[in-house]
């Protein structure tokens, strides 16, 4: 039986304005954490926000208090986001951008972090016809160079989110050029909502599959997404040796589930696939053996 993995993606940076489900406060996102790691999340990825304006704010003292919430009662991977630069946040140099990455590496609070390999366009297809809506995603060369150069002096393992498959390519070509690199995690991104990437069906995973397979065969890889329903992915991936993410974060906006109700249910389908979901322990067994 299949080892897969959960990853619960608890608020995103979405206000409760288009998400009202989400977590904000330091004790919210403590709690559905755990609750996400009882349902059977091995991994938890957050977005640490300022309680007073409900916005993202990536001081890394509250990072350490959330990561230090969950682990003190769950043993799973916390990892936090950068700024999400392009969209209402301010631009920033690289150092800047991961300065609470490096601080919370440098007090060994991370295992994982965020380094996405690549820029796109963010338009919702609702807002096509709006000339104010959208913004580049914007990972400049400096940035992403940044976030593995943390990698490899922190021992921390790369997530790397992938929009477009390009981002693929650029991700492997990166990482083999940086000796005692830890394993990157590919994280396939679907949406229905977002006029990016490619909608959650399995031909379209196997296309992520058969370029990954050129470039990094052996590498871990996860279904995941925004505005999507990834659901019709779970089956498919399990089947041909993936992971799963899911959460508030990831899922259609105005979902009516809780990050719980989203693990519980991967968590069903991953068995019905004949899978079963990993724990922490086990999920870094498996990177170890990536090294």
């Amino acid at each position: 039986m299949s080892q897969v993995w959960i990853e619960a993606a608890l608020n995103g940076p979405w206000g409760r304005e288009r998400q009202a489900g989400i977590p904000v406060t330091v004790e919210e996102i403590v709690a559905d954490g755990l609750a996400a790691a009882d349902a059977g999340a091995a991994i938890i990825h957050v977005h640490a926000y300022d309680s007073a304006t409900g916005r993202q704010n990536d001081r890394w003292e509250t990072y350490a208090r959330i990561i230090k919430g969950i682990r003190a009662k769950a043993d799973v991977i916390v990892y936090p986001t950068i700024p999400l630069a392009g969209s209402d946040y301010a631009g920033q140099n690289a150092q800047r951008r991961f300065a609470h990455t490096a601080e919370l590496a440098s007090r060994g609070l991370l295992e994982w972090t965020v380094c996405d390999p690549g820029s796109c366009n963010f338009l919702r297809f609702e807002e096509v016809a709006d000339p104010s809506a959208g913004f580049v995603y914007q990972n400049p060369l400096g940035d992403i160079r940044e976030g593995l150069r943390l990698s490899k002096e922190y021992g921390l393992h790369p997530g790397y989110a992938i929009y477009e498959p390009g981002f693929t390519r650029l991700g492997a070509a990166l990482a083999a050029g940086i000796s005692g690199l830890p394993a990157a995690i590919y994280r396939f991104m679907f949406s229905d909502e977002f006029a990016w990437g490619f909608p959650p069906e399995a031909g379209h995973l196997d296309a992520h599959l058969n370029l990954l397979r050129g470039v990094a065969p052996d590498a871990p890889w996860m279904v995941a997404g925004l505005g999507v329903d990834i659901r019709p992915l779970i089956a498919p991936a399990v089947a041909r040796g993936g992971h799963v993410r899911v959460g508030l974060e990831d899922a259609p906006w105005g979902t009516g589930w809780s990050n719980r109700q989203w693990v519980e249910e991967a968590a069903r389908l991953i068995r019905a696939a004949g899978g079963e979901p990993a724990t922490a322990a086990q999920v870094r067994a498996g990177l170890a053996g990536q090294a």
